[in-house]
Parts: structure tokens; sequence; C-alpha cells
């Protein structure tokens, strides 16, 4: 395959993501689970959307230092074209600028037009003969500077700045322009590790051992790992390390009921029944039907018969599951800050005045969930964020208003070679520049 196909495959889906509000991990995999592309074109393809939509605020910036028509009077399918084509000359080393501008030309006379293809390609030669000299801001503006070099919004700098100061702020944001691992969680009820990695060896599949679980598997080499027989066959789920620490502070046991009130698309959940070896009962919840559906198809795959999915909302409060529960999760709706280097569109489909709302629902759904456990039941908090207003604020607002719920140590449930300073207190936050793995926050409290 060609690599100018797999450029417009690329730009195609850049299309898709900004212009029509797909998101760039769904559009990604539907795509190229559907086109022809050799494994090398898909890894290109995954390059430059992903690198494109990790350095937009700083692509658009450039395009603006060199561009003699007004940003916004620059047909959107057009800017996308350039986008693409400013990403791979200013940060793919292997690819002639050439040939990138010789390719941007052919997309924009396909898809716009001669007078379009001459404006990419003025443009693009331009930014090429000068990349080595375009540089960034002036430092004395701070949050814009940092703004455009990593490309976050401004407004999540003024929060991570507030939060974690310049040094701290500055390392996190540039881990989150670099690439996630693929890692998977070896589902226990129907195989081990060992058997995953020789399988996967066969398909030429590189593989090491998690960071912080031992049935995590950090997967090199591909992008896509869902079309083999084994993933068919429900040897393994692919999970971020992060997400698993959440049902290992759970620490589950067989036989127990827990509740898992937002529980889409169920990772958390299987994992929790693979750890009790399918004993028991976990009640697996969500407000849409099809996220559902996306339970009960993981769960059959997988091997699971524990898990009930029932359509309910988690702010209500559901009287006949009162001091029913062991253990209760909570993995609430949060803003995503901690998934940025994953689903880099984030950074522009967020917007701040949405935080003020997370607030108010994470706290109703945490205050009517507690209800549903027994005495000395575990209640389990979790986001895929880093702003301390959706974590740690709420677990303190939330025990202040509950004097019979405390937070548990969870030393013992984290491997010994993991960063977890507050573990004693009962939490744990993690940062991709860190643990390297998506942010997260995961609080466990006790029922008095």
């Amino acid at each position: 395959m060609r690599k100018n196909w797999a450029r417009e495959e690329a730009y195609l889906i850049l299309n898709n993501i900004i212009d029509k509000d797909a998101y760039s991990n769904i559009e990604l995999r539907r795509r190229l689970n559907k086109s022809n592309l050799t494994k090398l074109d898909k890894a290109l393809v995954t390059e430059i959307v992903n690198g494109t939509l990790r350095n937009l605020i700083y692509i658009d910036w450039v395009i603006k230092q060199f561009s003699k028509i007004k940003e916004e009077k620059i047909k959107s399918n057009v800017k996308n074209i350039i986008r693409s084509g400013i990403y791979q000359i200013l940060f793919l080393d292997k690819i002639p600028d050439s040939a990138v501008c010789n390719e941007s030309v052919e997309l924009a006379k396909k898809y716009d037009n001669i007078g379009s293809s001459k404006f990419v390609n003025g443009l693009l030669r331009n930014v090429s003969r000068n990349k080595d000299n375009i540089g960034y801001p002036d430092k004395e503006n701070l949050e814009e500077y940092l703004s455009i070099k990593y490309s976050h919004p401004k407004w999540l700098m003024e929060i991570l700045l507030d939060h974690y100061g310049v040094d701290f702020t500055e390392e996190l944001i540039k881990s989150n322009n670099e690439p996630p691992p693929l890692t998977i969680r070896v589902n226990r009820l129907k195989t081990h590790k060992q058997e995953v990695m020789d399988i996967l060896e066969s398909y030429d599949i590189k593989c090491d051992d998690g960071l912080f679980n031992e049935e995590a598997l950090i997967i090199k080499g591909t992008s896509s790992i869902e079309g083999i027989d084994i993933f068919k066959k429900g040897y393994f789920s692919v999970q971020d390390e992060s997400s698993m620490l959440v049902s290992k502070v759970m620490n589950p046991k067989p036989g127990w009921m827990i509740m898992d009130v937002c529980s889409a698309p169920g990772g958390k959940a299987a994992h929790m029944a693979e750890l009790m070896n399918n004993e028991g009962k976990i009640i697996a919840r969500d407000i849409y039907k099809h996220k559902l559906e996306l339970i009960n198809k993981a769960c059959e795959r997988l091997g699971i018969k524990i898990v009930d999915t029932q359509l309910f909302d988690a702010r209500n409060l559901d009287e006949s599951y009162i001091r029913k529960a062991d253990g209760v999760l909570v993995d609430a709706p949060c803003s995503g800050l901690g998934l940025l280097r994953r689903k880099p569109d984030l950074r522009w489909k967020k917007k701040p005045n949405d935080m003020d709302e997370l607030h108010n629902l994470q706290y109703s759904i945490l205050r009517s969930s507690s209800h549903y456990l027994k005495k000395g039941g575990v209640l389990v908090y979790s986001t895929c964020t880093l702003n301390k207003k959706e974590n740690i604020d709420i677990v303190k607002r939330f025990l202040g208003d509950n004097e019979d719920f405390c937070l548990d140590s969870i030393e013992g449930l984290l491997p010994q070679n993991i960063y977890a300073p507050n573990a004693k207190e009962g939490y744990i936050e993690l940062y991709p520049n860190i643990h390297k793995t998506d942010g997260f926050f995961i609080a466990r409290m006790i029922k008095k």
C-alpha cells in the first residue's frame, strides 16, 4: 500500500474528528478495522492523526506565522490538509518534506481545487524552508507559552499551574504528547499470562510485563490487537494499568455483592469478576442502553457469569439495594484530563464551565451510592482526571457530610514499586509523567 493512501486515510479521519466531532480513539479504530491498509500504513495513519491532534494548538500557531490568508478564512478541509502536513514536516524526521508537500498538494486537488493546492504547496514549502527557526511565543506570558508549545488549552494551563506549579506542570503536559502504551489485561478465568505471551509471539507481536499489575502485558509494535482470535476467545481485554488498579483497590472477594454504578464500558466490572473467580454478583449500571450492551458483549466474550447489567441513573437512590452491597464502585463521569495523551481531541472538546456541573454530578452520585453499603463495606471513588476539585475535594466533602465513612489505607493493596505517597491516607493519584499510565485518582473508603 502506498504511503499517500495512508495519508489520505489520515486526512479523512482528521476531518471527521475535527469537523464532525467524532472521538479520535473510536474513529481511528472504526476506519482502520475496515481498511485494507498494511500494518505499517495503519501505524503511519495512527501517528499522523494522533500526532496532529496532540500538537494542534502549536500547528495552528505556525499556520498563523506563515499564512497570508487569515486562519479563520481558510476552508476547514484545506486547513486539515495543512495541519497534517505541518505535523509531518516538523515532527516526523523519516519522511522527506518534498514528499509531504507533493502528497498534500494532491489531497488539496482531490478534495478542494487547484487554487487551494497552490496555497497548500506554498505554505508547506515555506514552513519546510524555515522549520529550524520557528520557535515558540515569549515565555513572559507563561500560560500562553506552555499552551502553544505543548498544545494544551490556556484554561487548562491555569488549572494545572495552580495545582502543581511550573516544573511539574511542564513535565505533565510534555508527557501528554507522548504516545501511550497499549496495555492488555490477561483473563485469569480462561488462561494465564505465559500462554498469552506465547500466542502473541507466534503472531510476531512483542510484549513485556506490565509495570504494576501481574495480569498486565504491554504490547509493542502494533496499535490494534482486537482482531486476533485470542481476543475473540476472551483471553484478554484492552485496559490501561491505572484502570486495573481500581479493581485492586476495591480488593473484591469471591461471593461479594458489588454495585458498579457507572459501569460502561465494563472493564472494571469484568476485572472485579475475574478477581472474584466468577463467584458472587456484580450489578453493573449505566444510563444508556447501548452501553449496557457493550458490557454484556464483553462479559460473554470473557466467560463472565456474575455481572447483571441494569439501566439506572446513579444520581437516584434505589431503595431495594440499601445496605445490601459489600462493595460499591463509583467510577464517576469526569473531565477526562488524565486521558489527554490517549484522547488528544478532549483538549478542545472540554470547556472550563463543564467542571462546575461535573462537581455536583460526582458528589450526587457518590452520596446516593454510599447508601448501598453494608456496615464495613468498601466504597471506591475513582476518576480519570487530574483536576483536584473532581478528586480529593469531592472525597473530603463527602467525608465531611458523612461521619459514618472514613478513608482506608491502601498500602497493602498496591504494588510495592508504585509511587503512592498518600496510600496510607487511603488514596492514590497517578500521573503520565511519573507512573507512565493514564492520569487517575482512586480513593478507598469504609463504612464504619
